[in-house]
């Protein structure tokens, strides 16, 4: 899929969310739900802050979304994130019919769209979802990596 000249600025806010996962000691993966040109949902990992495993960077920006739409169907919206969605975020992505997939860097170990599975365009369900890897994969691995030296030396 083709990479679209929005795609960089709407990363880098999933970025800065990621930055501030990593200031609360939570994984640092930041996301953001876009429609229409604007963002409609943002969220950081908070599984344990939150006490909740399924306090996913995705999941808590596309709960947002859909609170502020007021729809939990996000037809016409993309999904920005700074690592490639486990398999059960990428299950919310085609339950919320998320329209677009735009994600960093791949998770080697738990990646559900490309990595280890094909969920999110997978033609085995009813929806698929458009998927776009790489954007700013450098900088999103980068701060992941970053984060887990520190906690492995510390």
């Amino acid at each position: 899929m083709d990479i679209r000249p929005s795609d960089e600025f709407w990363m880098r806010e999933a970025l800065r969310l990621a930055e501030l996962a990593s200031g609360a000691d939570e994984v640092p993966v930041g996301a953001v739900v876009v429609l229409d040109g604007k963002i409609v949902g943002r969220g950081r990992n908070q599984t344990i802050s939150t006490l909740d495993p399924s306090a996913h960077a995705e999941m808590v920006a596309i709960r947002e979304a859909a609170t502020h739409i007021g729809n939990y169907r996000l037809g016409g919206c993309a999904l920005y994130v700074t690592l490639e969605p486990c398999v059960m975020c990428a299950g919310l992505l085609v339950n919320a019919r998320i329209r677009r997939l735009v994600f960093g860097a791949r998770d080697l170990r738990f990646g559900g769209v490309r990595s280890k599975f094909q969920l999110a365009d997978s033609s085995l369900l009813n929806h698929r979802v458009e998927v776009v890897e790489g954007v700013l994969g450098e900088e999103c691995t980068r701060l992941l990596r970053a984060f887990f030296a520190v906690r492995r030396d510390g």
